[in-house]
């Protein structure tokens, strides 16, 4: 059964102190790199962090007494699991949270802080959800699906009420796409609320399976490749999510890791919102391709769950996107006041040095030569190039890594 705008309107009204009203903030940052006036929809802000706990607690409630007493199972590798768990927890009810192996500790540590059994098994989502339904076949516990059931849909969608009722003028609406359950849901609040304005999704380029369900006219099956993105890389969207966005959705875009790295690394920088790589999907293409110049638009950041290694990766990563970070490898003769003349070069360049390492053991470097590796922070794009320039005319034998 497919929820409808009605339903949205109920789990805007069930949500009680469990789920937050998240802010719309304003950039000014992101506005002027993207030509549009650019508001974020803060979920990274939401209970538990992410956009999920919405359609979980509102499953939740609408649960039968005896259904509550069976307890509730579900499949997830992530936000949705703690969603779930957290719903649960404040429900009183019994809770089974199925997570594949190769999950974040972190993830799975924070599950079972909400008081969920958490139980690891199969080395993906789809191996994690056949557990959880063979679970619920044992127990009679009601399977709480990560995207395709309707009052998952209802639930997430009062994120496109609380939108519009802020800024009743919006013109464009971006949300990132995984199985669909986010996009589905908004697009049931924002359309009933006013046809006019547009719902774009955006997923990445390496799981485009809502877009290419979308061209095709029914649901398809991509495998799939690798993406920072774990929170919208799903194979095979939803079935009742499909139907909703094949009707509704203006347009579906793609967005690639390099973008969303980026995007990742200007919100912590520029604003200091620490958001997932799924969360910065919809910004990522709108700051990487401005669609919308002088429009007024929202961009739903779904979550702020990063792993903590990831981050650190984030940082480099961006600041090499930027023109920002050069690692180069050196070969230089082994005597003293050598390296001297490189760290002059890299003083005048106004350069930053992050990391050396110094090696003249390793078998590849002939005897009275040394490698240096050193990573440096440079001003930008300009002062890299130029003490690459400043580099090569000293004649020095060096390669570029990053």
């Amino acid at each position: 059964m497919k929820p409808t705008y009605e339903d949205v309107v109920r789990a805007s009204e069930m949500r009680g102190e469990e789920v937050r009203v998240t802010p719309l903030i304003y950039s000014a940052t992101f506005s002027e790199m993207s030509g549009s006036r650019v508001h974020l929809k803060a979920e990274f802000r939401q209970k538990t962090g992410s956009f999920k706990i919405r359609g979980a607690h509102y499953k939740i409630q609408r649960l039968s007494a005896e259904e509550r007493s069976r307890g509730v199972v579900a499949a997830s590798a992530g936000n949705h699991a703690q969603g779930v768990a957290y719903a649960s927890q404040r429900a009183g009810i019994p809770c089974t949270i199925v997570m594949p192996k190769s999950a974040s500790p972190a993830k799975i540590a924070a599950t079972r802080g909400y008081g969920s059994k958490v139980l690891l098994s199969g080395s993906d989502y789809e191996e994690a959800s056949r557990k959880a339904s063979e679970i619920a076949g044992q127990t009679g516990a009601t399977i709480i699906h990560a995207f395709d059931d309707p009052d998952i849909i209802a639930g997430q969608g009062v994120i496109g009420l609380e939108v519009v009722e802020e800024m009743p003028d919006v013109e464009e609406i971006y949300v990132p796409i995984g199985g669909g359950g986010l996009a589905a849901g908004i697009l049931l609040a924002v359309k009933g609320k006013n046809p006019n304005i547009k719902v774009i999704g955006v997923q990445t380029t390496a799981f485009p399976s809502m877009k290419e369900s979308w061209a095709a006219g029914l649901v398809r099956k991509v495998w799939g490749g690798d993406t920072i993105a774990d929170g919208i890389a799903v194979q095979v969207p939803g079935g009742v999510t499909f139907s909703i966005i094949q009707d509704m959705i203006d347009d579906i875009v793609l967005v690639d890791d390099t973008e969303i790295i980026k995007t990742m690394f200007l919100l912590m920088e520029r604003t200091k919102f620490v958001v997932e790589p799924a969360g910065a999907a919809a910004l990522a293409y709108v700051i990487s391709k401005s669609p919308a110049p002088g429009r007024k638009v929202a961009c739903i950041m779904g979550g702020g769950n990063v792993d903590m290694y990831l981050l650190g990766q984030i940082v480099d990563r961006g600041l090499a996107a930027m023109g920002r970070l050069l690692k180069i490898s050196m070969i230089l003769p082994d005597r003293p006041g050598v390296f001297k003349e490189i760290m002059d070069e890299i003083a005048a360049a106004n350069a930053n040095l992050v990391e050396m390492v110094h090696d003249r053991l390793s078998s590849s470097i002939n005897a009275g030569s040394v490698s240096v590796t050193v990573s440096l922070e440079t001003q930008g794009r300009a002062s890299t190039e130029s003490l690459i320039r400043a580099l090569r005319e000293k004649d020095i034998q060096f390669h570029i890594l990053t």
